[in-house]
């Protein structure tokens, strides 16, 4: 089955389901000479048990590794000989693999690409390999406050949940893991029908949808005939727990805390006024945390704040980085510019510009192969669809004053977790 839609910003989007379920999704853009592709899976670290915790991202280093085509070697080295380059990331709920070429090269992108999220072997040599570069990849990441305090805050907001949960996995969880528990984990979840192909550049649908059947065939990926599965349910629930402060006491030059909570899902479509919020209150230099705590008292460096959605929640937090003796009044600061949100909205003035701010990042986030191929892979695989630029350009003007007040209410008022990573005892309270 094969649909297609003229996109604005000169590009044609086409989509084709094969039997086995898997969707092959691209944007032609007759005007660049490269092209991005990539292989989308709807698994991440939140599909794991906690004593797998850890396999999503220990696979995603283990499918470069080898086939029973290529060495590892191969992979890299005939990527990289037409100047390439090959990549991936595991996220909480999915992982992508992708590369990127000339237009001249992409059916050895495709070939390599599916090679190796396909028919991996999965050595256990390389399994051994791997492991330890993870468990460097773990510690290398506690020796970031700045990131680790973003970690701490997740737990804290999700307690036991699998969202709470590092992606990475734990030295406790990573150093058991075996070669067959990884295997099995592979062949479970990696099944065509929540995979998405996407390609966006100089590229023709057919051509891709031929060289990813050829690339797939007698492959696992080519097997058996199914309907895509739908996107992650929004409607399970995700408990709300009391709101809590957790300090991890380190010999750091400098603090580094996450203020925030729960917030909506990415399906929720006041997503948008949500994203105009958090550019107003901390998404630039022009933002109010950004005046009130760098440009006119100058107690942080860094000050920003975030949303992140997930299928059926999200999350809103507010991050600086600090001298230790000012972490109290930095954090008076922000609780007062986030209360003041929620009690008054925000201007007119910030409106508009937190819409162009929104608009802004869209358009000129879509200047290259790669950003155009990721907007595919992620809007059919976690939304079923991949809207228009120019309707998501419309739905963000229609956002209005009073929509923005309301969601501030709600996210601004909900109960609120305080992470700190710094040279503070454990006890101590903020």
């Amino acid at each position: 089955m094969t649909s297609n839609s003229a996109q604005a910003l000169g590009g044609t989007v086409e989509r084709t389901v094969l039997p086995s379920g898997l969707r092959i999704i691209t944007e032609e853009i007759p005007a660049m000479r490269s092209v991005s592709f990539g292989i989308w899976v709807n698994v991440g670290s939140r599909d794991e048990t906690p004593a797998l915790g850890g396999a999503s991202h220990f696979l995603e280093h283990l499918l470069f590794k080898g086939t029973n085509k290529r060495s590892a070697l191969e992979i890299s080295s005939q990527i990289e000989a037409v100047g390439g380059e090959t990549n991936a990331f595991t996220t909480k709920e999915y992982t992508c693999y992708y590369a990127r070429v000339l237009d001249e090269d992409l059916p050895l992108a495709i070939d390599v690409v599916c090679d190796a999220v396909a028919d991996s072997i999965l050595e256990p040599s390389d399994v051994e390999t791997e492991r330890g570069v993870i468990l460097e990849e773990i510690a290398m990441t506690e020796d970031e406050p700045g990131d680790e305090v973003h970690d701490l805050h997740m737990a804290a907001l999700y307690g036991g949940h699998p969202l709470g949960r590092l992606i990475s996995g734990t030295t406790e969880t990573i150093t058991p893991m075996t070669q067959q528990q990884i295997n099995s984990f592979y062949r479970r979840y990696y099944k065509p029908p929540v995979m998405v192909v996407a390609a966006a550049g100089r590229l023709t649908h057919a051509e891709v949808v031929r060289l990813v059947t050829e690339a797939i065939a007698g492959t696992p990926l080519s097997a058996g005939t199914a309907a895509p599965a739908p996107p992650r349910p929004t409607s399970r629930r995700v408990p709300v727990l009391e709101p809590v402060t957790v300090v991890r006491e380190k010999d750091t030059e400098q603090a580094h805390l996450v203020l925030g909570g729960l917030a909506i899902g990415r399906r929720d479509e006041r997503r948008f006024a949500v994203g105009i919020l958090n550019n107003v209150l901390g998404g630039g230099m022009s933002s109010r945390l950004f005046q009130e705590i760098r440009e006119k008292r100058g107690l942080a460096y860094s000050v920003y704040s975030y949303t992140a959605q997930y299928a059926e929640t999200g999350t809103f937090g507010v991050y600086a980085g600090c001298a230790p003796g000012k972490v109290a009044e930095v954090l008076s600061i922000v609780r007062a510019e986030l209360d003041t949100a929620a009690r008054g909205g925000i201007t007119a003035d910030e409106l508009r510009r937190g819409k162009g701010m929104l608009k802004g990042s869209l358009v000129l986030g879509l200047e290259d192969t790669g950003s155009r191929m990721t907007r595919l892979g992620k809007g059919e695989l976690l939304f079923g669809d991949v809207l228009s630029v120019d309707d998501l350009l419309a739905r963000i003007d229609s956002v209005t004053l009073d929509e923005v007040a309301e969601i501030a209410v709600e996210m601004l008022t909900a109960p609120m977790s305080l992470a700190v990573v710094g040279a503070f005892p454990s006890d101590t309270v903020f």
